[in-house]
């Protein structure tokens, strides 16, 4: 079976992408955020996972709002990624998992998720500016890769509840795979921000610091939320949270947070990363009281 070494949240905002690609790891606007990927590359270095689930949402890339799955995953032997605009350099391939891939999809589909199945699939900032940050290198591609995109863009989005289930599928998933494969689940964006309208630079680090706490202790607590809460108190974009409770969903039981970082302000957005290490793997008791707590 694949075992789940941990999960990884982190922002992926496009301004990030910039500071890498100009170098900027000690300019003093940016150095205390570069730090904060230091014991993440140490974790990983130890590890040494083989393929990472990540948890994205596409910005226009891939999908449209012309067509906008809820959910859709790659199916693919490799990633590209494209020009979207906003200055950053078009990076190599990323590796995919086709394997990993069809198995998740046939478990997921099995569980009633309705997954967009992706043979081709570009990858966008909010998937290549993490794994930049992961592992840094513009070549360097030490995992394979599975893509699992999360609609944070158009209404309807898929409630909290909805998004900590899909994440238990996974988890189910990644455990019943056969072979032997160390995974890190991986979540991108968030915090709270806002890019438009009258609240644009809104930022609520009260209600950031209760999203962090409980994605490690109590994500359960998250599914009170509605989307309009959300939005409310994280703002428009901060909605990505959606891909944090989907990765907490996926590990087992009990975590151990080995690193949490978080700065106001990169850009406009509250920035941060998080290393949740897994405790226990998968077993019937788990499956047990994961259905216990959502349904």
């Amino acid at each position: 079976m694949a075992q789940i070494v941990g999960g990884i949240a982190t922002s992926h905002i496009p301004s990030i992408g910039k500071a890498i690609a100009r170098g900027l790891y000690d300019d003093p606007a940016w150095k205390d955020f570069f730090n904060g990927y230091k014991p993440v590359h140490e974790w990983l270095d130890r590890v040494q996972p083989d393929t990472a689930v990540v948890i994205y949402n596409d910005h226009g890339l891939n999908f449209f709002l012309d067509k906008m799955p809820t959910f859709a995953i790659g199916a693919a032997a490799e990633y590209r990624n494209a020009d979207e605009g906003w200055g950053l350099p078009v990076v190599a391939p990323f590796p995919g998992h086709p394997e990993l891939s069809w198995h998740m999809i046939e478990s997921l589909v099995a569980e009633e998720f309705d997954m967009t199945t992706c043979q081709e699939m570009l990858v966008d900032h909010a998937f290549t500016v993490p794994m930049a940050l992961l592992w840094p290198g513009p070549q360097r591609r030490p995992v394979r890769t599975v893509p699992l995109s999360v609609n944070t863009v158009q209404i309807p989005l898929p409630s909290p509840p909805r998004c900590l289930k899909l994440g238990q599928a996974v988890g189910r998933a990644l455990a019943s795979f056969p072979e032997n494969e160390k995974v890190v689940i991986v979540a991108t964006g968030g915090l709270s921000h806002q890019l438009d309208g009258t609240r644009a630079g809104f930022i609520n680090r009260k209600f950031d610091q209760m999203c962090i706490e409980s994605i490690v202790h109590d994500p359960w607590s998250l599914t009170r939320y509605s989307i309009a809460d959300l939005i409310r108190e994280s703002g428009a974009q901060g909605v990505e949270v959606l891909m944090w409770i989907v990765m907490r969903g996926a590990l087992a039981g009990e975590v151990s947070e080995i690193h949490t970082s978080y700065h106001v302000p990169v850009s406009n957005t509250a920035a941060a990363v998080m290393l949740l290490e897994n405790n226990t793997q998968w077993s019937e008791r788990w499956l047990d009281q994961s259905h216990s707590k959502t349904v």
